[in-house]
């Protein structure tokens, strides 16, 4: 074999024993090949011709769901004052008489939907669409009207069980698994928009992990099939008739569909389900940090590679995450096994994880992964943050100009305390003053901020601002990361080191 090359592509002429050879190991690919490519058009799910026969098979386990509510009589308008003996006076007594002073209570009705996941009658839909109701009513696809008892609702991810007596055993739908469902899918939305009775449309899977700040735990699907109002706690369809989604909302300037639905995930319905079919309520796990999102400085200043995880901006005094040593500045990179890719994931990682169990958690600290072991605590309704007063007028006193950073800092003194109302116990450097258009500037520093930690070394002096700022530049660092105590509690911020 001789190889030439011409244009620098190789050339290659072969003589008949090399091209036997050849012969043979290409026949042998393009066989392999070929059935490579047959399997995968086997297990591909193409655009079915017809959905009627999935349709027919699921239509009898979505339902209808009516709710009726007393609503108490308002106050109504006031009858205008007119002089005695008007013209007006029968006719406006009557009027206000029929529109508000002497209007009784009423009752409103609406319409959802829902379906029915066992044959002995539970019943899933939305928490909004039963959310007030003195009595709900579940209506089969044959019209058969059935009442229905409230066992639990959720209101964190809108959901709720329902159930009803039937004499004969109903036809139940499964969950699928939505995590393997993939953008551009086939499914089928079935539902009641409008109240006009169980309807089908379909369209694919436009996006996955939606945020559209509906709840902590906001993880939708969203589609193009057209859902509109009544669509609400109706079931979302793979081809295979698996529930993978909850049809909940949708983005609309008019009120009707335009091409953009959410539902929530069958991974988050499936044991939101489970425990209120078995409690009535929802345990979540809670392990007692505020969080932050790692951004592209804040990786940088940390030497995280890239911009991952959920940065820990400060510990709940005797919450779990504090009895286990997690600290403010560490980054949650792994919970339970299931890797933190952004920040708003650990929220309904931890709350999904069994309340008391003791999981392992990844974090990164001090340019280096540590492992630490975690017993989950339960998550309570009224656990809140307090925020800080508004600030004062400043006190210039015993003042620092840092122009790297392009702030002015102080030490704690009395008058300061007074001004920013620092609590007793607090710790750090004061900031006084932010120039504006500088870097702290931009990253919304305001005076009154305090200064807890830089670089993750706590601070106490104006001195040592300067002192972490000369390390960071002698280590190459484009930014500073500061722990910050302001009127939203403690945060972290990466400010750029501006050049002099």
């Amino acid at each position: 074999m001789r190889t030439y090359s011409l244009n620098r592509t190789p050339i290659v002429f072969l003589n008949k024993m090399h091209i036997a050879r050849v012969s043979t190991l290409a026949i042998a690919f393009v066989a392999f090949c070929s059935m490579t490519i047959i399997a995968a058009m086997a297990n591909a799910k193409s655009a079915p011709e017809s959905f009627a026969d999935l349709a027919e098979k699921l239509l009898p386990s979505v339902v209808n769901i009516s709710t009726t509510q007393t609503v108490e009589a308002g106050k109504g308008p006031e009858m205008p004052q007119l002089p005695p003996g008007s013209p007006f006076e029968d006719f406006f007594k009557e009027f206000f008489d029929k529109n508000g002073q002497n209007q009784r209570s009423r009752r409103a009705t609406s319409l959802g939907s829902g379906f029915i996941i066992s044959e002995d009658g539970y019943v899933v839909t939305n928490n909004h669409v039963i959310q007030g109701a003195d009595e709900i009513t579940v209506i089969l696809s044959d019209d058969t009207r059935l009442k229905a008892i409230l066992i639990g609702r959720d209101s964190k991810t809108d959901l709720a069980v329902l159930k009803v007596k039937s004499d004969v055993p109903l036809k139940a739908v499964k969950f699928g698994n939505s995590d393997k469902s993939r953008v551009g899918d086939w499914i089928v939305a079935i539902g009641n928009p409008f109240g006009l009775g169980g309807t089908v449309t379909a369209g694919i899977i436009s996006a996955r992990g939606r945020d559209i700040n509906s709840g902590p735990y906001d993880d939708f699907l969203q589609t193009d099939a057209s859902i509109n109002r009544g669509n609400s706690g109706g079931p979302m369809f793979n081809i295979d008739g698996e529930v993978i989604g909850v049809n909940t909302a949708i983005y609309s300037p008019s009120g009707g569909s335009v091409g953009i639905g959410f539902a929530i995930p069958s991974t988050t319905v499936a044991p939101v389900i489970r425990q209120l079919q078995k409690n009535g309520q929802v345990k979540r796990g809670w392990l007692g940090v505020h969080i932050q999102q790692v951004t592209d400085e804040i990786a940088e200043s940390l030497g995280l590679k890239k911009s991952e995880g959920a940065l820990v901006a400060s510990v709940i005094e005797d919450g779990p995450a504090a009895k286990s040593k997690i600290k403010a500045g560490d980054v949650i990179l792994e919970f339970n096994g299931k890797p933190v890719r952004e920040m708003r994931m650990l929220p309904k990682i931890v709350a999904d994880t069994e309340v008391e169990k003791a999981v392992d958690v990844i974090v990164w600290r001090s340019g280096k992964q540590v492992t630490l072991k975690v017993k989950v605590g339960e998550l309570e309704e009224d656990k809140e943050v307090a925020s800080k007063a508004t600030l004062k007028k400043l006190d210039k006193k015993d003042q620092k100009r840092i122009d790297a950073l392009g702030i002015t800092v102080s030490s704690i003194t009395d008058s300061l305390r007074e001004q920013f109302k620092l609590a007793e116990k607090s710790k750090g450097i004061v900031i006084t003053k932010v120039d504006e258009g500088g870097s702290a500037a931009e990253k919304g520093i305001r005076v009154g901020d305090l200064i807890v930690e830089i670089s993750q070394e706590k601070v106490s002096k104006p001195r040592d601002v300067t002192r972490k700022v000369k390390e960071a530049k002698k280590q190459e660092r484009k930014s500073v990361l500061l722990l910050l105590e302001g009127q939203s509690g403690l945060r972290f911020v990466a400010i750029r080191i501006e050049k002099p």
